[in-house]
């Protein structure tokens, strides 16, 4: 992707206004907004009001979203539970996964932060926004395009330091920048209730086509807003309005997103030598919106993910992050099973995967593990050599993009939306059938149809079950639908209403949706605020604390009484 320079770089008297933002009672010398990171890169009273303005300005902002793009998603995995770092990861990374922060670290820059979101709030104030052409609003597409990066880029902020200052207008100056920073913290729940309000109105507004950028579709690059906000709703919990935004975005009748039909699996029940992967959640039919990087430093800002998840051999094949026991631990505690018919049966039968004998310890249980995930040895380095003699290899990682949604994760969202809102029928139906009319129809009583209205509302011409139709837990699982193990939580006796079950449900199936989440989601950066979602949302830090603790197979106990107060969650302010 060619380096957009939005306009020339500005003079000291712009970029100086990072200096100030130590008065929010620090005293280190490192900064928020720094002086030298060039966070405006506009001239001083410059007015957006050409046509090359649009991509040159968007194109500018998501400059600066690179530099954050690698971070979003280590922030996100070095935290949880899914991953380590190994013996050769840098010291930043282990001190990272310990929650180690004594010491100054390169993953806690929020300058970086505030320079996407200082150049998004210079463009909203500078552009024209009244300049017509041929009756069409010239920047009306570009003006929604920045206002949501400048929210998903506090939303990101929000989620690695809890507290932080919103600011939006643009500041050119350091008294400005000064009294800005001064300000009390928004914590998520604020800043998710800002940006709410501030995006709502730009719902109906299409987005943009610079078209193909780098043999890239430059429509890829732009947040989907009806996604953004459930993601909003969802941590401000807003959950009716969140599975609302979720399902009007997939469900959209110019561009509807079906819920994907991608397996890995076992041929059938008698060959367990090698299954059959048809899986892959880097494609372009399953992501839907990504951050494109730079091919080569010479361009600009590359991504290092696959230095830092894979063997590569700029790294010596020395991989600095590896998937923890827990991790394996999931995928293996899942139950595959397949649905078959038997040689002159009328019905099948449904049939469970061995525990053992597989020729790989990641076939067992949930496949999506070892699609994901290989580790094999050379073989021919010796103690000494320079180079490791392990290769690994984690798939979903990709060095031209740093994906930021992909039509499972949102199917996902939307079925804990819809938990939340009181409709874990239909919730877990996502799981272990797929969504349709016909399944609701089957699979959800008449009562929670009925409740939940619109929000499972589907076009039978377009969402059809047709014979292969699968939940999400069939990705990696084999037959869901025919697990007799994997079923909608029931108390053990009738409680006294019909709501006293639906709340009995709603957490269990809030479990199994956010295990579910690990399984399809894992390594792409969501865990830890996966986890830290539910945890606040029940006001239970030991939800968090406790799998986190766990992620080395036993539990560390002191980094359980660390993660016990969830101010110790979240990195600190500079």
């Amino acid at each position: 992707m060619k380096k957009y320079s939005i306009i020339k770089r500005m003079t000291s008297r712009i970029t100086v206004i990072g200096y100030c933002l130590l008065v929010i009672g620090m005293t280190s010398c490192s900064d928020m907004l720094e002086t030298e990171s060039d966070l405006v890169e506009f001239e001083e009273n410059h007015t957006l009001n050409h046509a090359t303005d649009s991509v040159y300005s968007v194109m500018g902002i998501l400059n600066k979203m690179q530099v954050i793009a690698d971070r979003v998603v280590v922030l996100g995995e070095v935290r949880g539970d899914l991953m380590l770092p190994t013996l050769s990861a840098s010291t930043d990374l282990k001190r990272l996964s310990a929650f180690d922060f004594k010491e100054a670290n390169s993953y806690n820059r929020i300058s970086d932060y505030y320079a996407v979101i200082n150049n998004c709030n210079y463009y909203l104030a500078h552009v024209d926004t009244a300049m017509e052409r041929r009756g069409r609003n010239l920047f009306l597409r570009e003006y929604a395009v920045v206002k949501s990066y400048r929210a998903w880029t506090y939303l990101q902020l929000a989620l690695a330091y809890g507290k932080v200052p919103l600011v939006l207008q643009p500041l050119m100056t350091e008294k400005e920048a000064r009294e800005a920073m001064s300000q009390t913290p928004a914590d998520i729940q604020t800043i998710c209730e800002t940006f709410i309000n501030d995006l709502t109105p730009f719902v109906g507004v299409n987005l943009p086509d610079f078209g193909s950028i780098n043999s890239m579709s430059s429509e890829d690059f732009f947040i989907p807003m009806r996604v953004l906000l459930g993601d909003l709703c969802l941590w401000a919990g807003r959950y009716q309005e969140a599975a609302r935004w979720y399902h009007d975005y997939l469900t959209d009748r110019y561009d509807p997103i079906q819920m994907s039909t991608q397996r890995i699996i076992w041929p059938n029940s008698t060959q367990y030598g090698t299954p059959l992967d048809n899986y892959n959640p880097t494609g372009d039919r399953e992501v839907l919106c990504y951050i494109p990087m730079e091919p080569t430093v010479f361009s600009g800002n590359i991504s290092n993910l696959p230095n830092l998840f894979n063997s590569t051999r700029e790294n010596n094949y020395f991989y600095g992050l590896t998937p923890s026991s827990a991790m394996s631990r999931i995928a293996a505690d899942q139950i595959y099973c397949f649905e078959e018919s038997m040689q002159g049966a009328t019905t099948k039968d449904t049939i469970y995967a061995p525990r053992t004998g597989f020729t790989r310890g990641e076939y067992l249980g949930d496949l999506r593990y070892s699609s994901n995930y290989s580790l094999t040895s050379t073989g021919t380095q010796s103690d000494y050599s320079e180079y490791s003699s392990y290769r690994q290899r984690i798939n979903k990682i990709a060095s031209s993009k740093v994906t930021l949604y992909r039509r499972t994760m949102i199917y996902l969202r939307y079925a804990e939306a819809l938990n939340r809102a009181g409709y874990p029928q239909s919730a877990f139906a996502i799981l272990k059938y797929g969504i349709c009319d016909d399944i609701l129809k089957n699979r959800v009583d008449s009562v929670e149809v009925s409740q939940a209205g619109n929000l499972v509302a589907f076009d039978p011409e377009v969402f059809r079950f047709e014979g292969s139709y699968f939940g999400i837990h069939s990705l990696g699982s084999g037959d869901a639908h025919a697990n007799e193990y994997y079923t909608l939580p029931q108390p053990a006796t009738q409680l006294a209403s019909r709501q006293d079950t639906v709340n009995y449900q709603i957490p269990l199936v809030e479990d199994l949706i956010i295990t579910e989440m690990a399984l399809e989601g894992a390594f792409e950066g969501y865990r830890f605020n996966d986890l830290m979602r539910v945890a606040l949302r029940r006001n239970d830090p030991a939800y968090l604390a406790n799998a986190v603790s766990r992620r080395e197979g036993t539990v560390d106990e002191a980094l359980r009484t660390l993660l016990m107060n969830s101010d110790n969650w979240y990195l600190p302010l500079p």
